[in-house]
């Protein structure tokens, strides 16, 4: 059986990869790169920057805190509903339905808080993106100028880049080397 062939454009387009951008994807990348167009991976950014790493430890842990919440006041909802359940073979109906209807009010309120809670948690963690972002901004725009670059575009867009134009790595570096994690809201 004979073995398919690569179009000719698909084989140059290989080699020029293997050749010319191999040996700069492998190497770490520490100097600006000389490029009109970079890429970042701004989620990458976030998640492995020292700061950003902060902002996702205290929103995971107010997670983990409001669940906490949701579990016991779950658990003493859940005793409630069985004392009141007990209680209906020696309530009057009435009686019961307005104890049922207050403990559903309760259960109501309950779960709006939590809802509420919850859109705030996820609201702040938008605000310290968004706060992020502009204490970012500063380290990539010094990569921008020294690079002599016109744009910086979202590597997660671009359907094709060489890894040398990334500044992810390098602007991670830029900002643990000079914030870390001590960026507060006022500064």
């Amino acid at each position: 059986m004979p073995m398919a062939r690569f179009p000719v454009h698909l084989t140059a387009a290989l080699m020029w990869v293997w050749v010319v951008a191999l040996p700069v994807i492998t190497a770490a990348q520490t100097e600006v790169p000389k490029s009109s167009i970079l890429t970042i991976d701004s989620e990458r950014l976030f998640r492995q920057s020292v700061y950003g790493q902060r902002i996702m430890r205290e929103f995971e842990a107010e997670r983990e805190r409001l669940l906490e919440d949701k579990v016991k006041i779950e658990g003493e909802l859940e005793a409630e509903e069985l004392d009141l359940t007990q209680k209906r073979a020696t309530l009057e109906p009435n009686e019961f339905r307005k104890l049922a209807e207050a403990f559903d009010t309760k259960v109501q309120a309950a779960r709006l808080a939590q809802d509420e809670t919850s859109r705030r948690l996820t609201r702040d963690l938008e605000q310290d993106r968004a706060e992020f972002l502009r204490v970012s901004l500063p380290f990539l725009a010094e990569i921008v100028r020294a690079a002599g670059a016109v744009a910086v575009l979202e590597r997660t867009s671009v359907f094709l880049s060489a890894d040398s134009v990334d500044i992810t790595t390098l602007a991670i570096a830029r900002m643990n080397e000079s914030i870390g994690d001590e960026i507060t809201p006022n500064e």
